[in-house]
């Protein structure tokens, strides 16, 4: 029976996709075992992808976590818009949101923070049919663009490039969702969309179908950081060491992850927590080699996780102009923090 969780976060995931996700946290060698109770602790990640969330499934599977003493449960909704919900709600301690969604969520009310950065180079490109006629953004003006969700961090990346560009919703484009991945290729096969906002995920996967795609996002947008860890400002400060435990915990299964010496095991992990998208290996692979190179920081003396305040300058103010937030948040410097980055990544 698939856990009641799997439904409170948002749309419900295939039995056996949820049966794979729930089962991640459990077994680890017993010499890792921990006498005090582990602090269970429930991640929410904004889809089923267990590539895209690959530091959390491996953390749980080299025991990482329970060596922090936390116990984590990994789930999977449809889009930031549902899992910054289940932080607001208390659902779960940590998410995986875009920095767009946070940002609006802090606009109406909600204390939400962005802890680490794991997509320092942009995870989203503005995505046309290869043998298409279209070079640059601009060229989409009067066209309809395909997005994941309505409420995706995808599309407050497409906003702000395309109000750059002076192109304002709906007078000069439409965005409709059509689902990720999978469903973008229908949508293109029918005319519904001439493009498509898609993640490192969906270029990879439309291609993997036989829909070949090129990007046209223009190269200085590459700032514009996609999703990354996150918690309520209540749970971080009554928590420090959870804050602590949690990201020390990415940081080793991210080094872990980017040693080639390891693949086979980090493959091993990823299926444990969603067999279906590792059923394809080939495909797997290419997908995580395109997911650990979104994931290198800009400035690794920085350390993982660390967030640079410019580029969350160039989100704000792309968010303000495209009307995306009615007014300028009255201190950014609240969206996010970088307290626990040195913690994170002391050897």
């Amino acid at each position: 029976m698939i856990s009641h969780a799997a439904f409170a976060f948002g749309r419900p995931v295939s039995r056996r996709t949820a049966l794979g996700l729930l089962a991640a946290p459990t077994l680890v060698p017993a010499a890792r075992a921990q006498s005090r109770p582990l602090r269970s602790i429930v991640f929410v990640q904004p889809s089923p992808s267990a590539i895209n969330s690959y530091a959390v499934q491996v953390g749980i599977g080299e025991g990482y976590f329970r060596e922090e003493g936390l116990s984590v449960r990994s789930e999977a909704v449809n889009g930031s818009g549902p899992v910054l919900q289940a932080l607001a709600s208390g659902q779960a301690q940590f998410g995986r949101p875009g920095p767009a969604p946070v940002l609006r969520a802090r606009a109406r009310g909600a204390d939400v923070v962005f802890l680490y950065n794991g997509l320092p180079q942009s995870s989203f490109g503005i995505l046309v049919r290869q043998n298409s006629a279209y070079r640059t953004p601009d060229q989409l003006r009067g066209k309809v663009i395909g997005v994941g969700t309505a409420d995706g961090a995808e599309v407050g990346f497409a906003r702000a490039i395309l109000n750059d560009l002076g192109m304002q919703e709906p007078r000069d484009y439409r965005f409709i969702p059509v689902g990720d991945g999978g469903p973008a290729v229908a949508g293109f096969l029918r005319g519904d969309i001439e493009a498509y906002v898609g993640a490192t995920a969906d270029a990879a996967i439309l291609n993997h179908r036989g829909m070949a795609v090129r990007d046209i996002t223009p190269d200085k947008y590459q700032t514009f950081f996609g999703n990354g860890f996150a918690a309520m400002r209540d749970f971080i400060d009554g928590n420090p060491q959870v804050i602590e435990g949690f990201g020390r915990s990415l940081v080793r299964a991210t080094r872990f992850s980017n040693d080639p010496a390891n693949r086979e095991k980090v493959l091993r992990h990823l299926a444990v927590a969603n067999p279906q998208e590792l059923e394809d290996r080939a495909f797997a692979n290419a997908l995580l080699d395109a997911v650990l190179l979104k994931s290198q920081p800009h400035d690794p003396a920085k350390g993982w996780g660390y967030q640079e305040p410019e580029h969350w300058g160039a989100w704000h103010r792309s968010m303000v102009e495209s009307r995306e937030l009615d007014a300028p948040l009255p201190d950014l410097s609240a969206a996010y923090t970088n307290r626990f980055v040195e913690a994170w990544n002391r050897r």
